[in-house]
């Protein structure tokens, strides 16, 4: 992919943006910003932040075995460490703007005998290359508070998602008071530095009509991390062939 560099700039205070009187989202993420966080967190990822999110990428996987049939697409693949999860009947597709990731992902693949993987690829969360329609099943574990236009990324999981079918998201919502609140706060501003958004609300995910939130549930460890279940409108058929 063609990265769009960017020029050097005077720094200025974070950016600070609210609704309803609430802060939603502090601080700013550019594509390449990503792209060298991750670079940096590939050889050790699996060992760091992927023992954390151990269960939450389980309990999604449970969640699509359980509930799910037909082709599922994975946004934010990563290292693959949740391919191995799903139950063989699915046929996976996954995304990932890191190539550094994706490697290890397809490594993991050819180890692990995955023939249930359909392809694994390069690609930006915000401009999926897939038609509409394109997917029973579209999961993005720990991905919204790391894309720089979490709003237009969830537009595109709906547009590729078939009518009838279900978007799962797991990630980390801001919370406004105690202690990880405060954290989260003292940490925004160098939200471009560790590549995502420790304030993050989950209002920012709530923007497609046509998806329906039909579960909510925190996740361990200690309910840091949450679990929304979206199934989108049976109706998007009908209105697009009228």
């Amino acid at each position: 992919m063609v990265s769009n560099l960017r020029p050097h700039a005077r720094r200025t205070g974070p950016q600070v943006q609210k609704a309803g009187g609430r802060v939603v989202h502090i601080g700013h993420i550019h594509e390449d910003s990503v792209k060298v966080a991750y670079r940096r967190w590939a050889p050790v990822y699996d060992h760091t932040f992927g023992k954390v999110a151990t269960e939450g990428r389980r309990h999604t996987a449970e969640a699509i075995n359980r509930n799910r049939t037909g082709r599922v697409l994975e946004v934010g693949v990563g290292t693959g460490l949740s391919l191995p999860d799903y139950k063989r009947e699915l046929e996976i597709v996954g995304i990932d703007l890191s190539t550094d990731m994706l490697e290890k992902a397809r490594q993991r693949v050819t180890e692990k005998g995955l023939t249930n993987i359909e392809g694994l690829y390069e690609m930006d969360a915000g401009e999926l290359e897939f038609p509409d329609h394109s997917f029973d099943t579209v999961v993005a574990m720990y991905v919204m508070t790391v894309v720089p236009d979490p709003e237009k990324v969830m537009r595109e999981l709906s547009r590729v998602t078939k009518p009838g079918g279900e978007v799962l998201i797991v990630n980390h919502f801001s919370q406004d008071e105690g202690v990880r609140g405060w954290v989260e706060r003292r940490m925004a501003p160098f939200a471009e530095l560790i590549g995502w958004r420790p304030i993050f609300d989950h209002s920012r995910v709530m923007v497609c009509d046509d998806l329906k939130l039909i579960e909510r549930q925190s996740i361990r460890p200690f309910g840091i991390f949450t679990m929304m279940r979206f199934r989108k409108s049976a109706e998007t058929k009908r209105i697009a062939a009228e």
